[in-house]
């Protein structure tokens, strides 16, 4: 993006043209306007940079105080970056698709569960101790002592009850065939997000490459008509059209270029690398 350089440099070659009776007052008075405009649009886009800094630090939890500064800068070679040679991806990168993988593992768990319950369970337990009797308090006296020992061997054989373990078996795979379901239901949600961020993405970097190419025709045709103004053979309507083309092809450029970086960001979170 130019600077407001050439916009003053065109009033004071304006102005000396017109004390030099080349020009009318008019072509003056116009040219500062446009200056005035120019540097009202400039203090506004200063004061969105500010906010910007502002937000950013809220959203990193950086004391507003402090001084922050970006030392990166976006280029055309890092928006395009090689992702779109990358056409493999997983569905296990997205959370989405592992979030539905440990559902389905937890429900086959309670499959398992419920059937485990059915087999009988054989169970081994002992028992040893010594126990003392005295007719005063003298517990760590001497005396006799006696021991009891045991040991336990119990079986659990489960009995009909009126098929609830069976039917909660079928409601646990039926649980799992929801959400295996609903996994197949992912994998095409998936590809088709995937497919459109990838379109997205080749078409925003397309819209930059031709941008960039219309706001280089535009700052050359400006500058050709800025030399025919300076010479005395073009006028100020041609110049001021010019420039106007100019600042719309810039505009138009930085705005490619926004939607370009927001593209690959979708495709990147489509694809689960980000």
């Amino acid at each position: 993006m130019r600077s407001l350089h050439s916009p003053r440099k065109n009033l004071r070659d304006t102005r000396i043209i017109y004390e030099n009776g080349f020009r009318e007052k008019l072509d003056v008075d116009k040219e500062t306007v446009r200056l005035a405009n120019l540097q009202t649009e400039k203090q506004k886009l200063l004061n969105q940079i500010s906010n910007g800094y502002y937000a950013l630090k809220l959203l990193i939890g950086m004391p507003i105080s402090d001084e922050l500064v970006l030392t990166d800068k976006v280029t055309e070679n890092e928006v395009k970056d090689g992702v779109l040679e990358a056409t493999n991806y997983k569905y296990e990168d997205r959370k989405e698709y592992q979030q539905a993988q440990i559902s389905k593992q937890l429900l086959e768990y309670n499959v398992r569960r419920y059937k485990l319950s059915q087999i009988p369970t054989l169970s081994l337990s002992a028992l040893y101790a010594k126990n003392a009797q005295r007719d005063k308090w003298n517990f760590f006296g001497r005396g006799d002592w006696f021991s009891v020992s045991n040991i336990n061997l119990n079986v659990s054989i489960p009995i009909f009850n009126g098929f609830f373990t069976k039917s909660k078996i079928q409601e646990a795979r039926i649980e799992v065939d929801k959400v295996n379901n609903q996994i197949e239901s992912m994998k095409l949600w998936i590809d088709n997000d995937v497919e459109a961020a990838r379109n997205n993405y080749r078409n925003a970097i397309a819209t930059m490459d031709y941008q960039k190419k219309n706001m280089e025709l535009a700052e050359k045709i400006y500058q050709q008509t800025k030399k025919k103004y300076e010479v005395g053979t073009g006028s100020q309507i041609e110049i001021v059209a010019a420039q106007t083309e100019m600042k719309s092809a810039q505009t138009n450029y930085v705005s490619a270029l926004y939607d370009a970086i927001i593209a690959k960001v979708d495709y990147l979170k489509a694809t689960g690398k980000l």
